[in-house]
């Protein structure tokens, strides 16, 4: 019976193991998803280093499949291979097709410095600020204050939500106090 089957590859080869496994017949899928990078549409692998085969390893040669050029392993719990089910591929490749669907639309709509509190996870509901995007799967940055220090937090760009206008400061940040002096000592007279 044929079962889907993940591979691993080396980087950036899976459509190479691809091309040659179709050209043995062997069925396979590559999850990609697009993405613009400064004014280009660039095709990257999904799960980079990784896609699935469709094939029973019952009745195929496994010369066929094992030494493909760039195919490192099939994942396997110690010995055998795991088999991942119709429901998983199928699941996969409607997530990637609704991705598709809201192309060039992010979920999120920050701009950077803007306030927002973050809805999910370990910081429930503390306020953080948005520097930036980091990934096309929506992945963002944001500076977390705690305890008098900021640290950089990578985090789903769909767990946060903005915070109204109305907060113009951050809570645990300490304020920036006026300046006193020109530079080399010179004060400022207030009149």
């Amino acid at each position: 019976m044929k079962n889907w089957y993940a591979l691993h590859t080396k980087v950036n080869y899976e459509r190479k193991v691809a091309r040659i496994l179709s050209l043995r017949d062997i069925e396979t899928y590559v999850p990609e998803i697009q993405f613009s990078s400064q004014d280009q549409v660039r095709i990257r692998p999904f799960f980079p280093g990784y896609l699935f085969m469709h094939l029973d390893l019952d009745t195929a040669n496994p010369a066929h499949w094992q030494w493909t050029p760039g195919l490192r392993r099939i994942v396997a719990y110690g010995r055998k291979p795991i088999p991942v089910p119709e429901e998983v591929i199928s699941l996969i490749k409607h997530k990637l097709d609704e991705m598709a669907s809201k192309k060039g639309r992010r979920a999120f709509d920050f701009e950077p410095g803007d306030i927002v509190r973050i809805k999910d996870g370990p910081f429930e509901d503390m306020l953080a600020i948005f520097d930036k995007e980091t990934s096309p799967e929506g992945r963002v940055q944001v500076l977390l204050t705690a305890l008098n220090r900021s640290v950089r937090l990578s985090i789903a760009g769909s767990d946060l939500e903005k915070v109204s206008n109305e907060v113009k400061e951050m809570p645990g940040m300490p304020s920036k106090r006026p300046r006193r002096t020109r530079g080399r000592g010179r004060r400022i007279r207030r009149s």
